[in-house]
């Protein structure tokens, strides 16, 4: 059965490797799910395995679109009751895993364990966000930085798809957020999710203004996807017994850490790799999905879908993220998909 997908043969930037291909709908190994595409949030990984930059190296060609919402179309042969024909799910493709069919196709294979159910009360391209973004955030916030109610929560790039989790997390665990952005348009997006205090880095200096709103205090956790220069502006505004956790280098550089600053100044400095929990402790990962689903349900979380592309699309909307124009997620919401171009069922 033809399927439409986007792949990748060479390296380099998004819309200069990615080329819209028909191609064979992939066969479900033994712990596979096979799908149909509901909609494929892009994402900074997918932009680096483009480069050839993630430390996950898919062999080329390879299909981008490292999570999805998708409806299950056939099982592989060791899949048990957990999931059946017809399900909503939503997760991560094989693509992490050293596969080459991800998301950006409108048929694409899942990992049976890590497959889970999509909550009723987001629509597709919402339930595709609710993956990544909000798992990194909320380990890292939780499990890695223990936040507390009460405490001030700084979020780097806080209108972006981690960031924007970032803030929604941070107050729905009671914390006082403030969110740094670039330019006015994100600003309000922040404010939109419910930041207290919303900087604008091009117009502020966010170290200055941090110091200045907890009177020389400074936050008591930093949630930072940007490194570089950020990261190390942020450990002149971070807290006595404070927690910057590391989440990416989407600035592009790698900053080294002074390790004598964090000693005299007394707090820690904690990575996040959320993939690596799938590896060693699963669990923690259906933990969380439920947790989230709960915050979904109350309310508390839902996750900013900015831009809905149909397919053909799929290649600028990567380029613009990359290029950090855009704000939440740029999802293919394959509800937008001319009717024509979905083949039939391939079971």
């Amino acid at each position: 059965m033809a399927m439409k997908a986007w792949q990748v043969d060479s390296l380099g930037e998004p819309d200069g490797v990615m080329t819209l291909r028909d191609l064979s709908t992939p066969e479900p190994g033994a712990d596979q799910i096979l799908v149909r595409v509901l909609a494929s949030a892009a994402n900074f990984p997918d932009v680096l395995m483009c480069r050839g930059e993630y430390q996950v190296k898919p062999p080329l060609p390879f299909t981008p679109g490292v999570e999805l919402c998708g409806e299950v179309v056939a099982l592989g042969s060791q899949i048990g009751e957990q999931h059946s024909i017809g399900a909503r799910v939503l997760g991560g493709s094989t693509l992490q895993r050293g596969g080459v069919n991800g998301g950006f196709a409108q048929y694409a294979l899942m990992p049976a364990t890590e497959a889970v159910a999509a909550p009723a009360e987001l629509d597709d391209a919402e339930a595709t966000s609710l993956w990544i973004g909000y798992q990194s955030a909320w380990f890292g916030l939780h499990r890695r930085a223990q936040l507390q109610a009460g405490e001030t929560l700084l979020v780097h790039a806080a209108a972006g798809g981690v960031g924007s989790a970032a803030v929604q997390l941070g107050k729905a665990a009671g914390a006082r957020v403030i969110a740094v952005v670039g330019g006015p348009d994100k600003g309000r997006v922040a404010t939109e999710l419910g930041a207290d205090l919303v900087i604008d880095r091009h117009q502020s200096d966010f170290v200055a203004e941090v110091n200045d709103v907890t009177e020389g205090l400074g936050a008591d956790v930093i949630f930072d996807p940007v490194g570089g220069e950020t990261y190390g502006r942020s450990t002149k505004c971070v807290a006595f017994e404070g927690r910057i956790v590391v989440v990416g280098f989407a600035g592009g550089s790698i900053q080294s850490a002074p390790l004598n600053h964090a000693l005299v100044k007394n707090y820690s400095i904690v990575g996040l790799h959320w993939g690596l929990y799938h590896r060693r402790n699963l669990a923690a990962v259906i933990e969380c999905h439920a947790e989230l689903c709960r915050l979904v349900s109350t309310g508390l979380v839902r996750p900013l879908v900015s831009e809905r592309l149909p397919l053909t699309a799929l290649a600028d909307g990567l380029q613009r993220l990359s290029a950090g124009t855009t704000v939440g997620r740029v999802v293919y919401d394959a509800s937008i998909d001319l009717p024509q171009d979905l083949p039939g069922d391939p079971t």
